[in-house]
């Protein structure tokens, strides 16, 4: 079964209490957002492989570590995931990234899918999937199953608010993928949302609502 990390750290639960706030508006939302995925990405990345490497400093040269191993790309789930992209980019600027759009039918619930665009190499690459919402799980789940039909093989998700509902069913369709969540809330209402959450994220961060 995959891991389920929840960071907690003190200054992601205070922008935790930020992007909640319904009075909180789209600029302010969205650089939050940009914060919060930027914060994330130092233990989402901590067990990424390295490799020693001498570098000449102006006292002389000096062991230093540097990334190793497969190349990363991160790849947000459309609409919402954009809002976490470059949070990450500002610490992996080397990473490509692809795009996946998924949308739920407000009826049904089931997600569809209109939009991939991907990396060529993907199959060669350690991937950061990202949505700020995991709910049903249903798009995490969708998005996963069309990265591995390309090839991957190293995927992790992150997000930022989650319901149990939709961690244990990524967990269920996808024991590989371990999950990295900033809060871990109390359950899904009979809309899909995630309560206390914080509403749609993607109106939220786009100003469309």
């Amino acid at each position: 079964m995959s891991k389920v990390t929840e960071i907690k750290h003190p200054l992601i639960q205070h922008k935790l209490a930020i992007i909640r706030n319904k009075n909180t508006g789209s600029k302010e939302f969205r650089e939050i957002i940009e914060e919060i995925a930027m914060l994330m990405a130092y233990e989402v990345t901590r067990n990424i492989s390295t490799e020693e490497v001498i570098v000449d400093t102006p006292m002389g040269p000096a062991k230093c570590q540097v990334l190793a191993g497969k190349k990363l790309a991160i790849v947000p789930i459309l609409r919402a995931g954009l809002g976490m992209v470059e949070g990450i980019r500002k610490l992996i600027p080397a990473a490509k990234v692809g795009h996946i759009g998924i949308y739920r039918d407000e009826t049904t619930m089931q997600p569809v899918e209109y939009f991939c665009k991907l990396p060529q190499d993907i199959h060669e690459r350690d991937i950061i999937l990202v949505d700020p919402m995991l709910a049903t799980g249903g798009s995490a789940i969708d998005a996963v199953t069309l990265l591995k039909r390309r090839g991957a093989t190293s995927i992790r998700f992150v997000g930022i608010i989650s319901a149990p509902e939709g961690i244990k069913a990524l967990q269920d369709a996808h024991p590989d993928v371990d999950i990295y969540l900033a809060a871990i809330d109390e359950r899904l209402n009979e809309q899909a949302y995630i309560i206390p959450g914080l509403g749609d994220a993607g109106d939220r961060l786009f100003g469309t609502k």
